[in-house]
């Protein structure tokens, strides 16, 4: 956790009534000096029966200087893994698909910036010098 979340982040494992294991993954920074707050928030199901797991992340980005931007997304996950009650080996797989998720996150963030954001932004001045 400390590896991927520098901040004060939660964890929890909690076993289900179906025989199912949830685990939950919270964390959130806020920085109103800097006008920017977030949250990150993954849950995922681990049956050990069969070794899939299921789960989803999701993005709460809110920045708020002159104006409010926001980022909301979500993304469902499952695998498989290889041995269910190998927990270094699960918390591997979770960290490997949730960085995954983040550098295509990172990856799209990008795109808007060089592309949609750009174009948004008038070329010269009202003036007209450059």
């Amino acid at each position: 956790m400390a590896e991927h979340f520098p901040s004060s982040s939660g964890f929890g494992v909690f076993p289900q009534p179906d025989q199912t294991i949830a685990i939950v993954i919270v964390d959130s920074k806020y920085s109103p000096p800097n006008y920017w707050n977030g949250r990150w928030r993954s849950w995922y199901l681990l049956d050990p029966s069969s070794g899939s797991i299921s789960g989803s992340v999701e993005l709460d980005i809110h920045y708020f200087e002159d104006g409010n931007v926001r980022l909301t997304t979500r993304k469902e996950i499952g695998f498989t893994v290889s041995d269910a009650t190998d927990s270094p080996a699960v918390v591997a797989q979770i960290a490997a698909h949730e960085s995954e998720y983040q550098d295509e996150l990172n990856r799209s963030l990008v795109g808007l910036n060089e592309g949609p954001f750009k174009a948004l932004r008038r070329q010269l001045p009202v003036t007209r010098p450059k």
